[in-house]
Formats: C-alpha cells, sequence, structure tokens
C-alpha cells in the first residue's frame, strides 16, 4: 500500500556552479542563473510503502508524518535563500533534482516503522515541472 502526504514551502534559489564563470553559468543554466536569485512555491509529495499495522489500521501515523516532514523540510526550506540560507546549497546547485535527493537524505533516517518505508520523495517545482526520487534505487 502507498500512502502520500502533501506539503508546500516557498524558497528562492539560483542555478549557478561556484566553480564556473557567470558566462559560463548563464550557458548552462540560462536565466536561472541570476544572481538575485528567483522563487518556486514548492509542492512535496512524500511517498510511504507498507502494510498496515493490524492494530492501528495505519502503514504509517500521519500525524507523525507530517511533523517529520515540517521539522526536516518545511521549517529548514521555507522563505529561504537556498544558496545561502541551506546547506548543502552552499555548495551543491538547488536544482530540483538536487533539492529533491536532499529531501530524501533529510526524511530516510526519520521515517521508519516494522512495515513500512519511504518510497518515493516526489517535487514539484512549478505546476508542470517535478521530480520523483526514489533514494537511487
Amino acid at each position: 500500500m502507498l500512502l502520500t502526504r502533501k506539503a508546500e514551502f516557498s524558497a528562492s534559489h539560483v542555478c549557478a556552479d561556484p566553480a564556473l564563470t557567470p558566462a559560463e553559468n548563464r550557458a548552462l543554466y540560462g536565466s536561472n542563473a541570476n544572481p538575485h536569485g528567483h522563487g518556486h512555491n514548492y509542492v512535496l509529495e512524500v511517498t510511504i510503502e507498507g502494510e498496515p499495522d493490524p492494530v492501528t489500521g495505519m502503514v504509517f501515523d500521519l500525524r507523525k508524518l507530517k511533523e517529520i516532514i515540517n521539522a526536516e523540510v518545511v521549517e529548514r526550506m521555507d522563505h529561504r535563500f537556498l544558496n545561502h540560507e541551506v546547506p548543502p546549497f552552499d555548495r551543491v546547485v538547488p536544482t530540483t533534482e538536487n533539492i529533491a535527493s536532499e529531501i530524501w537524505k533529510r526524511l530516510e533516517p526519520k521515517i521508519s516503522a516494522p512495515q513500512a518505508q519511504l518510497k518515493n520523495v516526489r517535487l514539484y517545482e512549478t505546476a508542470d515541472l517535478y521530480v520523483d526520487y526514489g533514494g537511487g534505487r
């Protein structure tokens, strides 16, 4: 069974590799390399896979899942300039792919139940652009 919880956060970022020149970053990332940054209203979907507990009937406690997502992602990334305020994005380009991977790294150790595990992180950067990350599987 798959269980998905949604959360939203707003953040700004610059897609630019600090090891490259401004011209090289513009050639690679286009207008997303603007040094002043740009923002998104991200939508995050966290999916857990498992079997319902025979006693509670739940795959995972939804209140606990919301608390984990809020503590590990929303409170740390909401209304932040990712490149300057949220490690590792001071040295890793905060593309949607890299943000989704980082969210996985933050959530996976916290989501543990005998019958459930983190299955997927889906991060929407815009309504028509999202990344699915399943932990490198």
